[in-house]
Formats: structure tokens, sequence, C-alpha cells
């Protein structure tokens, strides 16, 4: 699928300012938002919702993607142009055009086995930024390889135990044996609802391993996750499609 490369580390989410024709509304036509979202399309249509992470809902009333349909629950990096306000008796608040999309990787939570330790592997990888929208882990990454298909996943190991309260996972990457040759890069969005618990709780403490680049050590992050309505992120990040392709990750 065609997408639009851009500078993948750069701050965005602004919308672009130029002399242009304005909607009914007020909303530029040749302005636009890059956000990620969550995909809300169950009957598997050209034309769906998808929630951005502050909870707010868009509905794509036009899109240059009528072959993209995407999965329910998909995560992806939409750009896209306001063309109104969703009227107020709609469950959503505006009507979009879909300008162009990209399918982030989504997964959930794998645990890891002795029997499967060998397929997800440890190779290292940097981990350029790492955040909670919504109910998802989001992680923007950076790895070398040449032609192979890479596997990148969050994994729980119930060998090892803590004692500190906080649920530790490890991102994971196995680089399949491939050669370093190029930087690749991508972000991939992993599903936290399996974490959530009852007793009257409201959030976890993670702390997620990732084996970087020329580190002895693992390196430690430490984010909060908001259970339901409060996971919903009220700041914007800067996130944007992959300059460099990974499209052979999985």
């Amino acid at each position: 699928m065609k997408t639009i490369k851009k500078t993948f580390f750069l701050a965005l989410l602004l919308p672009l300012f130029v002399a242009c024709d304005f909607d009914d509304d007020g909303y530029s036509l040749d302005n636009y938002w890059i956000d990620i979202a969550t995909v809300e399309n169950p009957d598997s249509s050209s034309f769906f919702y998808f929630r951005l992470d502050n909870n707010d809902i868009m509905w794509t009333a036009a899109t240059n993607f009528r072959h993209f349909r995407p999965v329910d629950g998909q995560r992806i990096i939409a750009n896209y142009t306001i063309l109104s306000n969703g009227a107020a008796s709609s469950s959503y608040n505006h009507d979009v055009k879909l300008n162009d999309v990209y399918k982030v990787l989504t997964k959930g939570i794998f645990p890891i086995t002795t029997a499967t330790a060998d397929s997800i592997g440890n190779d290292s990888i940097h981990v350029k930024n790492m955040w909670i929208g919504s109910d998802f882990l989001n992680v923007q990454f950076v790895y070398t390889g040449y032609d192979k298909t890479h596997f990148i996943n969050l994994v729980s190991d119930a060998s090892k135990v803590y004692t500190d309260g906080k649920m530790h996972l490890e991102f994971r990457h196995n680089g399949n044996g491939d050669t370093p040759m190029y930087y690749r890069s991508g972000i991939v969005s992993f599903n936290l609802k399996s974490l959530q618990t009852g007793a009257g709780s409201d959030s976890i403490n993670l702390v997620i391993y990732v084996n970087e680049p020329n580190m002895v050590a693992d390196k430690k992050f430490e984010l909060t996750y908001k259970f339901g309505n409060s996971a919903m992120s009220s700041q914007r990040n800067l996130v944007t499609f992959p300059e460099m392709d990974a499209s052979k990750v999985n």
C-alpha cells in the first residue's frame, strides 16, 4: 500500500497553515492532521470510524483508499483532513477525509515459555519512543537488517519472579539471522487490556526491558497503565509515518 514517507522522529500532529479554501464549519480542505488511532470497523468497510487516543472519534466520510478495509481493532497512523463537525445527534466528533494511512503492527502480550524462547529471540533493538495511549503500549523502534522478516513481541516470562508489585515485561526482537546492512524503523502497538485486574484497581505500574545495542544490561522503561477511560491520552505524541521501511516486521 502506498504511503507518504515523512521524517520518522520529527514533531507533527500540527496543522499545516497555508492559504486555502475553507468549508462551512471553518475547516481548511488543505490542512491535515496525523494521529495514531484505533479502527472501529466491525463491517469491514472502506468507510469506517477511527478513535484517537484522546477518545475523539472520526468518521471517514471520504477516503483516498477505497480498497482499504482495516479490521476492527487495528491500529493505524492516519493522515486526515477535517471536513465538518459531526451532527449534534451523532456519536462521533468529525467527518474527515483519509488522505494517507499506515497500518501499525498490532499485537497482544505473548506469554513466553521454554519451548517458544528461541523463536521469540532477544536480538538488540533501539527504542526511540515508548508511551501508553488508550489501552495500548506504543513503541517506535529502529533496527538494522537487509531482506529477512524480523519479529517483534512484548512478552511476559512467568519463570522470572519479582516482588515489587509491578508488571515486568520484555520488548523482544528476533532478527531472524538477517544481515545488518540498513537501518529500518517502525512502530508497534501492544494491547494491554489483558493486564486489567479487578479488586478495585484502576492502574498498574509497568517495567519494560529492552536489549538496546551496545549496552551491558537491558534498558528499563517504567510507565503507568491506567485502565478504561482513564487510559485515554490527552496529549498528542511525536509519531508519524516511518521514513525507513520496516515492512518486513511481524
